[in-house]
């Protein structure tokens, strides 16, 4: 038997000179599985905070701080998941490296809930432990990239620019903290920043070499961070169904709770595998960044609709300052970005959009109006909650029946044409 591809039983240092792109059978390790686990902790954390502020309809503070908070979590993954698929070497030093970030995440979310408490004052954004978590993390980042420069000379360029933008934006971050700025200042000053992180990969991937990373492993990887950002949707579902039994007992609108969170985790999950990410990534690599990028606000997405379900807890404990209406829609809004999100970026990597997406897209319009509608109306919020499972219902309905055609069409017209 050939032992040409079998791995090494052991965890010596080994050379980083950059994995091959087109290596079969590339999968997530479970170091990496191992890694995401941190992130479910912050995810939580952030989830738990912003419900507790829409639910006092404090809803600037809330947004911001979700918008803040997000982005912030969503990038540290980013950073590590686009470096390993490129560099992992699963030897000692990046497994201990891996571990030094995993305590910068953990940092991270310990810092969650006082920047939320800033915000909710209103004074100053305190977002100091945050940026401490990201030191942590950076420090052990660079190294990698630095390392990655040393040893892949071919694609030195690349990672000294990546070393290079994580510098600038991590002084500036930590700049900001001893600055202290007023409120409105640091917000603004604090997009500069993640306009500086975005640039980073971006000048590094398209007018430096870029790096060697695994199409299909991306998305893979991937696919298993919005996993976990759909955890929140099942603990969402945990606190409203615990709120109506703790409130009416074991009645119908506990199984429609039921029904609804988990209906609308399922169905999010199963548009969300729609995307023929893996198969569009490996054919146009220059189609990442959007792709990636637009992930933010997917993940971002999922999580908020987490959150919203722990509102209508809140509001059936009797525990919230806000109304139906209000409640309602802080599911449904997150709902109608995921899937307005999911279509756009379909038709960004596909380059097509048939008349059904169109018939599609009304039909779950149509779906989330009519859950407002019924919120207006005085409907119980179970009702409502259910109602509004209905529209990725449709999406799903209809991909199954007939958007899957579509799909595997434009897919073979487009590697016929190699556009």
């Amino acid at each position: 038997m050939s032992t040409a591809h079998i791995e090494p039983l052991h965890h010596h240092t080994r050379r980083m000179s950059g994995r091959d792109p087109h290596e079969d059978h590339r999968v997530a390790t479970p170091l990496e599985a191992l890694f995401d686990l941190t992130f479910a902790t912050a995810f939580g954390l952030a989830a738990a905070q912003f419900a507790h502020l829409l639910a006092e309809g404090r809803y600037s503070a809330a947004l911001v701080g979700f918008g803040l908070a997000s982005f912030a979590i969503c990038w540290a993954w980013i950073n590590f998941s686009w470096f390993a698929s490129a560099y992992d070497t699963d030897d000692w030093i990046f497994r201990l490296t891996t571990m030094v970030q995993m305590i910068g995440v953990l940092v991270l979310a310990i810092g969650l809930p006082r920047m939320f408490s800033s915000l909710e004052r209103g004074e100053h954004l305190d977002n100091s432990v945050i940026v401490l978590g990201y030191v942590i993390m950076r420090v052990a980042m660079l190294s990698q990239w630095l390392r990655a420069a040393k040893q892949d000379i071919a694609r030195r360029r690349a990672c000294l620019t990546y070393a290079v933008a994580l510098s600038l934006a991590q002084i500036g971050w930590v700049v900001q903290i001893i600055l202290n700025f007023p409120l409105e200042v640091t917000i603004v000053l604090n997009c500069f920043l993640a306009l500086v992180e975005l640039a980073g990969p971006y000048i590094a991937e398209r007018k430096d070499g870029g790096t060697p990373w695994h199409a299909h492993h991306i998305a893979e990887r991937y696919s298993l961070f919005a996993i976990i950002a759909m955890g929140e949707g099942v603990v969402g579902t945990i606190a409203t169904l615990s709120a109506v039994v703790q409130e009416h007992g074991w009645t119908m609108d506990a199984a429609l709770v039921c029904i609804a969170g988990i209906g609308l985790t399922f169905g999010m999950w199963w548009i969300y595998f729609m995307l023929p990410s893996a198969r569009i990534l490996h054919a146009h690599r220059d189609r990442s960044f959007v792709w990636g990028y637009g992930q933010i606000v997917i993940v971002a997405a999922i999580v908020a609709t987490g959150a919203g379900l722990h509102v209508a807890a809140y509001f059936i404990e009797h525990q919230a300052r806000i109304g139906r209406l209000a409640t309602v829609l802080s599911v449904v809004i997150p709902v109608g970005i995921f899937l307005a999100s999911i279509y756009s970026l379909y038709y960004y990597m596909v380059r097509k959009f048939d008349l059904i997406h169109l018939w599609l897209f009304c039909g779950t319009g149509a779906v989330v109006a009519l859950a407002i509608i019924s919120a207006l109306c005085g409907v119980d919020m179970a009702i409502c909650l259910v109602i509004l499972v209905l529209a990725p219902a449709v999406a799903v309905v209809g991909y199954e029946w007939m958007g899957h055609r579509y799909q595997a069409a434009a897919l073979a017209e487009e590697a016929r044409i190699g556009v």
